[in-house]
């Protein structure tokens, strides 16, 4: 007998995928989708940011904390990679192209280079808090649920 998808310990969709009981990971692609939209990771309508770089204490909407992700410098790093790699290739074109004057790459290529940054940076910060969400790091797990079977702390019940 072959076993569905559905019914594999593991879920549908394979080992760590999302899961409501909070045993596994989190949908990824679709909390970085919600992340880059800086959007809540968890429910995707409430704001992420209240203001540039600002991270939420948690969503207004679905109330997910929010408060202990661990952004740092990770967005600055990888926005910086991927603007140069972005913009030494595109320098190179357009000088091998045009060969406009130095003074003219160098301010066209600042302006862009700035104000790509400055578009990516929120958005690669999302991405990251809600990567950080979907893993369940930093403090992103579920709660533990209590256990009704175990004894409390007075011993087992006589009734």
């Amino acid at each position: 007998m072959t076993q569905k998808p559905e019914d594999h310990p593991t879920g549908a969709h394979g080992a760590g995928a999302g899961s409501r009981d909070g045993s596994g990971d989190r949908d990824l692609w679709p909390a970085l989708r919600r992340g880059w939209r800086l959007r809540c990771p968890n429910c995707g309508s409430g704001p992420l940011m209240k203001g540039y770089l600002s991270v939420r204490e948690s969503c207004p909407v679905c109330r997910q904390e929010l408060h202990h992700h661990r952004a740092d410098d990770g967005p600055a790093y990888l926005t910086i990679l991927v603007v140069g790699h972005l913009s030494a290739p595109l320098l190179g074109l357009v000088w091998m192209t045009w060969q406009p004057d130095p003074m003219m790459l160098f301010t066209g290529f600042a302006i862009f280079a700035v104000a790509l940054s400055l578009y990516m940076l929120p958005r690669v910060k999302g991405g990251l808090i809600a990567f950080q969400w979907a893993r369940r790091l930093h403090g992103f797990a579920a709660a533990p649920e209590p256990d009704t079977d175990r004894p409390g702390p007075e011993g087992p019940d006589t009734e």
